[in-house]
């Protein structure tokens, strides 16, 4: 069994969540192994070494999960894009659309310095509005986007498609 499939094999599909028609994918699973965590983390991360990335982005919740290991393994700064009103300093914010509702995103003001090279990465690339208001966000604060990274693409709902990059690499697609 190849690593893709072992992955895939561990990614548990849980449906109607978080409401009917949803076959949410729960990656949870994935942090149950050390050793694959840090293999996937590898993975993860091969595309993009030796670009001098500045900083991993990672979106709340499931971002932060994979996101500081992969910021650890580019030799990275790691910065969090929180929820509406989590973050304390002054923030830049964007609302955007999810495939189930709406959702607003914040990101520290002075935490991206202008023109530093920035990787985003969240677990899962869906219809790509979540990645699309980080990347808008990223560029609000004057710093470049190197790429975007994924665990999981569901590539029937086309979210690639919305994304202003060449750079985007997932692990497993659906």
């Amino acid at each position: 069994m190849g690593f893709t499939d072992k992955i895939r094999g561990l990614i548990k599909e849980v449906p109607d969540f978080p409401k009917p028609g949803i076959f949410f994918k729960d990656i949870t699973p994935l942090l149950l192994d050390p050793a694959l965590y840090s293999e996937l983390i590898d993975k993860l991360a091969a595309p993009f070494t030796g670009q001098q990335i500045d900083f991993v982005v990672g979106m709340e919740s499931r971002g932060f999960l994979f996101g500081m290991g992969l910021a650890q393994k580019l030799g990275a700064g790691f910065i969090p894009v929180r929820k509406k009103g989590k973050l304390p300093r002054p923030t830049y914010g964007i609302q955007y659309d999810l495939e189930y509702g709406s959702a607003e995103l914040e990101i520290h003001r002075e935490d991206i310095p202008t023109g530093s090279k920035v990787l985003i990465h969240d677990d899962l690339l869906a219809t790509g509005g979540t990645a699309q208001a980080t990347q808008k966000l990223v560029e609000i604060a004057g710093a470049q986007v190197s790429g975007f990274s994924f665990i999981i693409e569901l590539s029937f709902l086309k979210g690639r498609e919305h994304l202003k990059h060449n750079a985007i690499h997932s692990i497993v697609t659906y």
